[in-house]
């Protein structure tokens, strides 16, 4: 029978012979790394993917084909973490809340004031209370959370300035809030009358008077121009907004112990490219905003802290919060 093998298969064949080693060993099977992201391009949370993936290519070339998705282009906003369970998608980003769906006791870092900074964010996860409850995370929903990500720090932004040291100077002010019952009790606790309002709408509303006020972090007041209709930014620094790296607990166990450093490392190096720009901008923009114009105050932080947490306290959602889960957050320097 006629040979139809091809001189360069044949080649190879003998250099297999000769190697003493099986031909399928000579080509690699790269793990696919899926990512999955609500995230637009221009911000820090989706360009810190692409660090992600320059890290691991450098760390582990050859071993993993990193595929970027960004603006919930390959799973809407909210159904990542059932995709990761069924198998079909290996990373994303998770916020508190996302969390708090299936770790009712997570709902903890979607409460006012429960992180001080950005650094007091940092030692809390990175510490014994962030190690204990990303044990819980993983036994709940399948994911082990690999690095934690600075989103910004919400102020109180105002139509019209005002003496603002407590909350009680916040009595009867309008505050926007987006429209869940989860954001309206930070509004009301805060001291304010929340008010829920799209975001399409709060230029709008600060405009016309609808609203006296809004929170957000600082850049989102630049990027939506809300500085052109307030006169204030009162530096509450009230959340402290959190994201985290979370790979399936299926993907991450079927890696090497080397893999898995790797690709631990490439989520602490995306996350930290995130968080100094975030920083970064943020620093930048109590200048900016006074050269248009605004005030920039700073209240008497601590009484806004006590008064906030005792609400939450008091209320439904700390029925759920660990005994003493708040005061090792507090202690936690």
């Amino acid at each position: 029978m006629p040979n139809f093998c091809n001189p360069t298969r044949r080649a190879l064949l003998s250099a297999a012979a000769v190697l003493g080693v099986a031909l399928p060993t000579l080509a690699q099977t790269k793990a696919v790394l899926r990512i999955s992201t609500p995230a637009v391009p221009d911000a820090w949370h989706a360009k810190m993917w692409t660090v992600f993936k320059d890290t691991l290519d450098k760390s582990a070339p050859g071993e993993f084909d990193v595929q970027i998705n960004l603006n919930a282009s390959l799973f809407k906003q909210g159904a990542e973490s059932a995709a990761m369970a069924r198998g079909n998608l290996e990373l994303t980003s998770m916020s508190p809340a996302d969390i708090a769906k299936l770790v009712p006791e997570f709902s903890v870092f979607t409460a006012g004031y429960m992180l001080r900074d950005p650094v007091h964010q940092q030692k809390v996860f990175n510490g014994p209370v962030g190690k204990a409850l990303f044990k819980t995370v993983s036994d709940k929903m399948d994911v082990t959370v690999l690095s934690t990500c600075y989103l910004g720090t919400r102020q109180v932004n105002l139509r019209e300035a005002r003496n603002v040291k407590t909350p009680a100077d916040l009595k009867g002010i309008k505050l926007r809030m987006p429209g869940s019952k989860d954001w309206l009790f930070l509004g009301n606790a805060l001291g304010a009358t929340a008010t829920p309002l799209a975001f399409g709408e709060v230029y709008l509303g600060l405009k016309t008077g609808t609203i006296d006020a809004q929170d957000n972090p600082l850049p989102s007041v630049r990027a939506a121009k809300f500085y052109e209709v307030t006169k204030q930014i009162v530096l509450t620094s009230h959340l402290v907004d959190s994201l985290f790296i979370a790979i399936s607990n299926k993907t991450f166990n079927a890696l090497t112990a080397a893999q898995k450093q790797k690709v631990s490392a490439a989520a602490q190096a995306a996350a930290t490219y995130n968080n100094d720009n975030n920083l970064q901008e943020e620093s930048q923009l109590v200048e900016f905003f006074k050269k248009e114009g605004l005030q920039v105050t700073t209240p008497d932080v601590t009484a806004f802290r006590k008064a906030v947490q005792a609400t939450y306290q008091s209320s439904d959602y700390a029925k759920v919060w660990p005994a003493g889960l708040v005061d090792r957050i507090n202690a936690t320097q």
